[in-house]
This record gives structure tokens, C-alpha cells and sequence, in this order.
């Protein structure tokens, strides 16, 4: 073989490395700062939810995990300049969010709840929280909701970046009441002792014109093939137990829905 013909072999045989190295790995975006679905172990280790049942995930197509971290107003640009492949980090399957990204099948459900001090009552949040501060997390479906359906009815809209802050801001005084998952609100809020004194208050929000069909896992337009197999491996760990493991540690109730 001469040296032109060796180059190219070796090229070939290069890209080949690269290109199975890459369809055995999935960078996936996640914000761990959203507990009990994904947080910061205090070793500084990934864990949540959302982290478990991506290692079973990627554990049942036979492909590594590649974590990347990062703040959730950023994942659908990540996803769209292909520096991740997916976003697990609890993004509900929205239409709107349909017109930039395809999503999985979901692998949760949970609907949305205000927490303010505890005594607080709301009946009609449009009416009952007219010139009041109520925080949400930048780029969420629960921000959509709040600019399209509270701030047009006198509701005083904060955004933060992240829950968390929200969460600080609420216990501290400077909010009035914050809107966020149920879940999320009761385990990494209303549970703590910066939580004591406040209550979910108020009706389910879960409008499916704001808040989808459930959370999903979001990947490029046009990616069938990472859709089909990640829709395959939900099913499958729902069929061998595996999801119910996950979800014992950290729920004590069917997180699915319905």
C-alpha cells in the first residue's frame, strides 16, 4: 500500500473509532439544582430522580452517560448547536417546545402548586394574587403560564434563574408566593427548615396548554433514532421493575401519572 493509500486507511479507520465512540456515549444536559429530580450530593456528585433513571436508561440501550451540567434556560440552545445530545432534567412536553425540539415518550407527570405562608387561601390565583410577587423559574412552563395568564391579571412576576433562588427569595420576605412543581416545592422546600411556616396553597396548575403532557426528555428535531430507543428502554424499565426501584427512593406514590 503507498503512503497516499495508508493515510486514507488509517482516516477511515479513525473516523470509525469516533463514530462507534459516539453511538456508544450520550451527552445529556441536566441542571442539578432542581431536587429531589436532580441536585449536588454534598460529596459534589450528581444525584435525583432525573439522574437515576438516566443511568438506567442509558444502561438499558448500552451507552454511556455523559453528564453535562448547566442552568436550565440554556438546554434547548445546547441541544440545538449539538453540544448535548438530550435534556433529562425535567422538561415538560409542551407544544410550544414542540416547534424547536421533538421529545421522548414521558417518564413522569406531576402538576404545578403555589407555596406561600401557610394561613395564605387561593381560589382563583388571577384574582386572589392581583398586585402581589409571585416567582418563577426563567424559561419554565410555569414562567409561560405566569406571563401569559398572571401578569395580565395584575400578579407582579419575578424570574429566577433558578427554583432555588425563588425558594430563598419566598423565605425571606421578598416574594409573596412562588409557583413550581408539587414535588419539588414540598421535598426541597416546604420539608426544609427554611420551608417552616409556609404551605402548597391553592388548585392544581396543570393546564395542558402550559404545562404538556408530562416531563420528557428532550432531543433534536429529526433525531428518531435516539427517540425510538430511549421510548423502548422507558418502556422496558417500567416492565422489569427497575422505574419503581428508582422511584421508592424518593417518592412514596406512583410519580408516572396518569
Amino acid at each position: 500500500m503507498n503512503k497516499t493509500g495508508l493515510l486514507g486507511a488509517l482516516a477511515l479507520c479513525a473516523f470509525s473509532i469516533l463514530a462507534h465512540a459516539d453511538e456508544d456515549s450520550l451527552r445529556i444536559g441536566i441542571e442539578a439544582a432542581y431536587p429531589p429530580f436532580s441536585y449536588k450530593t454534598p460529596e459534589g456528585d450528581l444525584g435525583g430522580f432525573d439522574y437515576d433513571i438516566g443511568n438506567a436508561l442509558c444502561a438499558e440501550m448500552k451507552v454511556k452517560c455523559q453528564w453535562v451540567i448547566q442552568a436550565f434556560d440554556g438546554m434547548i440552545p445546547s441541544l440545538k448547536v449539538h453540544k448535548i445530545d438530550a435534556v433529562l432534567s425535567s422538561m415538560s412536553i409542551t407544544d410550544d417546545r414542540l416547534k424547536s425540539v421533538d421529545f421522548s415518550k414521558k417518564y413522569y407527570h406531576t402538576p404545578g402548586k403555589f407555596a406561600m405562608k401557610a394561613g395564605g387561601v387561593i381560589n382563583d390565583p388571577l384574582v386572589d394574587l392581583k398586585g402581589r410577587k409571585v416567582g418563577v423559574q426563567r424559561a419554565s412552563t410555569y414562567d409561560r403560564f405566569a406571563t401569559e395568564q398572571l401578569e395580565s391579571a395584575g400578579v407582579e412576576v419575578v424570574r429566577y434563574a433558578s427554583q432555588n433562588e425563588a425558594f430563598l427569595d419566598l423565605a425571606a420576605g421578598r416574594l409573596d408566593a412562588t409557583l413550581a412543581d408539587i414535588v419539588n416545592t414540598d421535598e426541597s422546600f416546604i420539608k426544609t427548615p427554611a420551608g417552616k411556616g409556609f404551605a402548597l396553597v391553592g388548585p392544581d396548575i396543570n393546564d395542558p396548554k402550559y404545562f404538556g403532557r408530562g416531563a420528557g426528555i428532550a432531543l433534536r428535531k429529526g433525531d428518531s433514532a435516539n427517540a425510538t430507543r430511549l421510548n423502548a428502554a422507558i418502556d422496558a424499565l417500567r416492565a422489569n421493575g427497575k422505574y419503581q426501584q428508582i422511584q421508592a427512593k424518593y417518592f412514596a406514590f406512583d410519580i408516572y401519572g396518569e
